[in-house]
């Protein structure tokens, strides 16, 4: 079956019908691409997920006050729901067994100038827990300390791309700013892998933010939860601290409207979620693609096998034994069948690795594949392809020399 005159035929049939081959081998290949390429956009849909969450920590909540669609104990509906530094100190005391840390968050949107420079940015006013709720990098000086926030110091930390557009290449640490009419010194600068965005932000103290307004309010809190409670442990905290802050501040507890928690972590694995379903659902239509070129095989070589009936049946009279009548056809099938399939599979994965993140517009980013999923694809196919040759090639071996020879 392996012979030396064996190969010698496989080629010398090859070379008499390039067009059989190359539509076979074209059919496998084009399956294993398919494949490989729809299965690395599921991979890059759920990169995009994952990308999207990496800017702040997964165990946090954004708590928002809303406006009351619901009358409730004796208020009325469409009330503006507040909330101050009391409630921030209620929080943390009543539920300090799974609180890592607590911030207020103010934004303001501005002026800011730095001599004849000046553009406008968003300014948040933070405590120094805020850092690690979104998870800021920084790249010169340092972050706002419980000291400034205790003594309300007008420093303020600015991101990367604030600094490039005011300073233009001069040192900033020490260096006065103008924020909406009120000077403080930037005391470090910051960087932020979500991008642009988010490093044109500059933070300051929340506690400063409320002296020169002269109020106690605040916009959101931000908790950071304990990673050790997990997944189940985050929902139940977010429950109870939904409850709590809504008897707290006579909010209904049917009206969605008057308070909003966003959890990340439920909203991190709610969109794992949707886009593993997605992949699984690509990954079917790339299995069909397979399957569609195992049917295309299969045709083909019961059309080679057709075609050669007369030749076969000339074989088996000069003696040929049925099984190397079978194993003629069967190692041709699996010749063409392995050399298109890793044609196929190398192609696809190096179409993957030259996207990267060219399709981000698209929410696919840097797909890719395991190789141990596209070799796997790819044997699967190997493996059908030689059943596919082999079902006809058994039929072939067992027509009589005396029907084959008279076969037209």
């Amino acid at each position: 079956m392996f012979s030396r005159d064996n190969w010698k035929e496989i080629f010398e049939t090859i070379q008499k019908n390039k067009l059989r081959t190359f539509l076979s081998g074209f059919t496998v290949a084009l399956g294993i691409l398919i494949f490989v390429v729809l299965y690395g956009f599921g991979n890059g849909l759920i990169n995009t997920f994952d990308e999207f969450f990496k800017d702040d920590a997964t165990n946090t909540f954004f708590i928002f006050p809303g406006r009351t669609s619901k009358p409730y104990r004796g208020y009325k509906s469409k009330r503006r729901i507040e909330f101050d530094n009391t409630d921030v100190t209620d929080i943390e005391k009543n539920f300090v067994m799974f609180t890592q840390y607590i911030s207020p968050r103010m934004g303001r949107s501005g002026l800011v100038k730095y001599r004849d420079k000046s553009n406008n940015y968003i300014t948040r006013g933070v405590s120094e827990s805020y850092q690690f709720a979104e998870k800021t990098i920084m790249m010169k000086g340092r972050y706002l300390n419980k000291t400034d926030i205790k003594a309300r110091t007008k420093y303020a930390v600015i991101g990367r791309l604030v600094e490039k557009d005011l300073f233009e290449g001069e040192p900033s640490i020490g260096k006065y700013i103008d924020i909406s009419g009120s000077a403080f010194k930037v005391i470090g600068v910051f960087q932020d892998d979500a991008g642009d965005n988010e490093e044109r932000r500059i933070y300051i103290p929340y506690t400063t933010r409320q002296l020169i307004e002269g109020t106690d309010k605040v916009n959101q809190i931000v908790l950071g939860f304990k990673p050790e409670i997990g997944y189940t442990g985050a929902m139940a905290f977010q429950r109870s601290l939904d409850k709590f802050i809504r008897s707290k501040k006579f909010i209904d507890p049917e009206d969605q409207n008057g308070l909003f928690i966003r959890n990340i972590a439920d909203q991190l694995k709610q969109n794992q979620q949707f886009a593993r379903v997605l992949q699984l659902i690509v990954s079917i239509v790339a299995f069909g693609t397979i399957i569609a070129g195992i049917i295309g095989i299969s045709n083909i070589m019961v059309f080679v096998v057709k075609e050669r009936t007369k030749e076969l049946g000339i074989r088996k009279a000069l003696g040929a034994t049925p099984r190397s009548v079978i194993g003629t056809i069967l190692l041709e099938s699996i010749f063409i069948t392995t050399i298109s399939g890793f044609v196929g599979m190398m192609i696809g994965v190096g179409l993957l690795s030259s996207l990267g993140e060219k399709l981000t517009d698209y929410f696919i980013t840097d797909p890719f594949i395991n190789m141990g999923t596209a070799i796997f694809a790819t044997i699967t196919l190997i493996v059908f392809g030689a059943i596919a040759g082999y079902i006809p090639a058994r039929r072939a071996a067992r027509i009589k020399p005396i029907v084959a020879l008279r076969d037209e």
